[in-house]
């Protein structure tokens, strides 16, 4: 049986925009990202804040949209400092820390309201969650985004990822102009997973993609 759908979904893909700075630090980064955003919204932004906001940039999120986010360790630095904190922890370090900040950063200070919020985390099968939330949404197009900031000592407890990046992903039922088509289809494997990082690579490399993203489902991309 598969695990998520009975049936194929599919929408099509129409824009890309990806942020891989390897790693940069989060001073680097506001540095670089500040004119992207209002007056002083920069200076307590998390720097997965900063990167998701460069990625929505141009993308002209509306109303309408159905917005997905997909992180499995969300704000790692912000976690470590507040940690760091203790027994007198920050309030905003909390905050800041507990997902999906990142995403709603962007949004208190470009002050853009959507249709709709759907954050997604896990590990093997965050990015097959999050791309049927995408195809399945209910409303005339989403936006698919996602990201992670590279932690300091997080990362010898496997909590935080060792690399820093974001992307987003506009997909609509609309195939005029479109870049390619996203289709998940139910499948009889019992295995399958792929994580937020190889989806990346996936993107920013412009591969075709046929694979078991997790138990029953198959995902392909086909680039136009």
């Amino acid at each position: 049986m598969p695990a998520f759908s009975s049936a194929m979904i599919e929408r099509h893909l129409h824009a890309v925009r990806i942020e891989n700075p390897g790693l940069e630090e989060p001073a680097a980064s506001r540095e670089r990202l500040r004119s992207l955003f209002p007056p002083g919204a920069t200076r307590r932004m998390t720097q997965l804040g900063l990167l998701l906001g460069s990625v929505l940039d141009g993308i002209k999120l509306a109303e309408t949209d159905a917005l997905v986010y997909a992180s499995a360790y969300g704000e790692s630095r912000a976690l470590e400092d507040y940690l760091a904190g203790f027994p007198t922890a920050s309030p905003a370090l909390f905050q800041t820390s507990i997902h999906p900040s990142a995403v709603q950063q962007v949004l208190i200070a470009r002050q853009q309201p959507v249709h709709s919020f759907l954050p997604f985390t896990g590990r093997a099968h965050l990015a097959a969650h999050a791309i049927q939330a995408a195809l399945l949404a209910d409303a005339p197009r989403a936006v698919l985004c996602g990201g992670e900031e590279r932690g300091r000592w997080l990362i010898e407890c496997e909590a935080a990822s060792n690399e820093t990046f974001a992307f987003a992903a506009v997909l609509s039922d609309d195939p005029a102009g479109s870049l390619g088509l996203l289709r998940l289809a139910p499948n009889d494997e019992n295995e399958g997973s792929l994580t937020l990082r190889e989806f990346l690579a996936v993107l920013r490399e412009r591969r075709p993609l046929h694979q078991a993203v997790a138990p029953g489902l198959t995902l392909t991309l086909a680039w136009h």
